[in-house]
């Protein structure tokens, strides 16, 4: 479903991703973890294309939407939802109308069945009757399952997560991670989630990739990565600082 090929992006003399190759399979579930500031996220915005690469391609359903106008985007990121790091929700909105901006943006749909599509994402994000609500009244595990209603609304078929469990304590993370699970198992979608977050990391990924120093550096599935033996990957999972020499400046 997904095929990244030789993608390089830098800001200004800031090189940030430098060849990176992978492939995400039909319904499947891939983790991407790696330092903070690394490029996880700049990667995860290039398969929307809200970043243009440098160079490289990025293929959905064989499809390279690197050189696609902005009308011909609009197809390809039907296919996708995306949960932001901040939830990014509209603070003068309410729960529901946050939910429900996607479709509202589509017109042609009914106004009695946008709100049962809303009822319905709410009740599987466990926030029935909370469509009243403002964004302020919620906690921050709150704003994230609102978020990812938003996302999953119009059914896509990919789901992106930046840094879902970010600034959420331990027990909140685990009842998002077991969302994601749960939204991923009952529609279907192909999943990509990007964290340093170890916990989550082992909890949802089918596969998990390591992007370090610019590039995709190790795959494999969650008991392979978690007992490497690759000290670069060893430290990272375990939290153990790198010696001086190998830190990245």
């Amino acid at each position: 479903m997904i095929e990244v090929r030789n993608l390089r992006k830098s800001f200004g003399s800031h090189n940030i991703l430098d060849g990176v190759n992978f492939r995400v399979e039909t319904g499947e579930s891939v983790v991407i973890i790696g330092r903070s500031g690394g490029g996880k996220s700049v990667l995860l915005k290039h398969l929307v294309c809200l970043l243009n690469p440098d160079a490289g391609q990025v293929l959905i359903d064989g499809e390279n939407i690197v050189d696609l106008n902005e009308r011909q985007l609009l197809r390809v990121r039907r296919k996708f939802g995306m949960l932001f790091q901040s939830a990014a929700l509209f603070d003068s909105l309410t729960v529901a109308e946050n939910v429900a901006f996607a479709l509202r943006r589509q017109k042609g749909m009914a106004e009695a069945e946008i709100r049962k599509k809303v009822s319905e994402v709410l009740e599987m994000v466990e926030l029935p009757g909370t469509e009243n609500k403002k964004p302020s009244e919620l906690s921050g595990g709150m704003r994230k399952r609102v978020g990812l209603a938003r996302a999953i609304v119009y059914k896509p078929e990919i789901v992106l997560y930046d840094e879902p469990t970010t600034g959420l304590d331990p027990v909140v993370s685990d009842s998002i991670d077991q969302l994601i699970v749960r939204v991923r198992d009952q529609l279907k979608v192909t999943t990509i989630v990007v964290t340093h977050d170890m916990r989550s990391a082992r909890r949802l990924g089918q596969r998990i990739m390591m992007l370090h120093d610019r590039r995709i550096y190790v795959t494999g599935t969650p008991e392979e990565i978690f007992n490497s033996t690759d000290p670069i990957v060893h430290r990272f999972v375990n939290g153990i600082s790198m010696p001086k020499e190998h830190l990245l400046i």
